[in-house]
């Protein structure tokens, strides 16, 4: 897309949690794009704006979900809208559709795939046609899984020469808060499987965003079991169903280069012997209780941890790739902070510089950041987000 718009980026829902976070990250990143901020309110963005340590110039949008001109204005003024403005079941339609109708590119933090598959249906056309590229879930959903398994395969084709069948993704370290902006995803999605129950078959589709194509039967990851390859015992992972999800799609808009057979699955490793399988049962129940009741006691959407609280966190997932040949690799991903917030504001502010400055080649269409950004946003997540990317065999 031209540089002739007036900015690079723009943030909307910069006055919340997390879209103040991302504004945050920008207002101090060296080399930052042309950026803005926008939301509902004037008077907020410049309180948020001041408080963050923003230059006294930056520029300031007033846009609102309701608002379809208002929408139209901020696409068109931008190369692309980075949106914090969850749920996305409730409040993202509108925004895709202006950005794709305007050409501009646009990340979000989605982890609600029957939304994510709508908008594939209704709007990945279109997009191809005027050049958007849009790209859900830019943030620890899904982006450390998605670009993890990337990495690991991408090792596997150059020491075997083809990829893994099997990958097993086992989270070994997560210490942070459930976002309010997820729990609140949540609940939409419940809700919307509550008053569709034929939503219910899509929603526990491992391939439903993988645009018809159907591989074999993958693992449910429902259950705690003790894994002989992670050497140890396991438990239900509660963004599993959505990160998996977007992992398979990676592979099918690739044009499987992990193969038409791969399976992939992802879970808690709590570690071995009785200890290992005591924690794996207080882990499916922590999950459980995430999933079905949203979050309660948790921070609300516009809610979340202290900085203090947010640098304490972080997380580590282990790939653990099984190939053909009977030889296994092994890779890790972490991050430096709270999943949830801290360390998906860095996550998603790269991810979106990456897709303007990086990947100006990819056409316009509804991509997953694997498919699109790939091996060009390891290396930036690596040098500016606190993540790392190791291999470790």
């Amino acid at each position: 897309m031209s540089r002739s718009r007036e900015f690079d980026l723009v943030v909307f829902g910069a006055t919340g949690f997390t879209g103040r976070l991302v504004a945050e990250y920008l207002a101090g990143r060296d080399g930052a794009p042309r950026w803005a901020m926008a939301g509902r309110s004037r008077e907020k963005l410049e309180r948020v704006r001041d408080e963050i340590g923003a230059a006294r110039d930056t520029p300031l949008v007033v846009a609102d979900t309701g608002d379809a001109e208002s929408l139209s204005a901020l696409a068109a003024s931008t190369r692309c809208v980075v949106t914090t403005v969850g749920p996305y079941t409730l409040y993202g339609t509108p925004l895709v559709e202006a950005c794709v109708e305007a050409g501009t590119d646009y990340t979000d933090l989605a982890g609600e795939v029957l939304w994510m598959r709508q908008m594939i249906d209704s709007w990945g056309a279109r997009a191809a046609e005027t050049g958007a590229r849009i790209v859900h879930s830019t943030g620890f959903d899904s982006i450390p899984f998605d670009l993890g398994v990337f990495f690991l395969q991408a090792e596997a084709k150059r020491r075997f020469g083809s990829a893994c069948q099997r990958v097993r993704g086992r989270v070994v370290d997560m210490r942070g808060t459930l976002s309010g902006g997820t729990a609140a995803s949540g609940r939409a999605t419940a809700e919307a499987v509550a008053a569709d129950p034929g939503l219910l078959a899509q929603l526990t589709d491992p391939f439903c965003l993988a645009d018809g194509f159907r591989g074999p039967a993958q693992p449910t990851g429902n259950e705690v079991e003790e894994d002989p390859v992670a050497r140890g015992w396991v438990a239900p992972f509660f963004m599993a169903p959505i990160n998996t999800k977007n992992v398979h799609r990676t592979n099918a808009l690739l044009g499987h280069p992990y193969g038409e057979d791969f399976v992939y699955d992802e879970m808690f490793l709590t570690g071995p012997g009785e200890a290992g399988e005591r924690a794996a049962k207080g882990m499916a129940a922590l999950s459980q209780a995430m999933l079905g009741g949203g979050g309660e006691g948790g921070p609300k959407p516009g809610e979340g941890p202290s900085q203090e609280e947010r640098d304490a966190g972080g997380y580590a997932v282990l790939f653990i790739g099984s190939h053909a040949n009977g030889e296994t690799l092994r890779a890790r991903v972490t991050g430096d902070k709270d999943p949830g917030y801290g360390s998906t504001s860095k996550i998603m502010a790269e991810a979106s510089i990456c897709l303007i400055e990086d990947c100006a080649d990819a056409k316009g269409g509804i991509h997953t950041p694997g498919a699109i950004m790939g091996e060009a946003l390891i290396p930036k997540l690596v040098a500016r987000a606190g993540l790392t990317f190791d291999l470790l065999d």
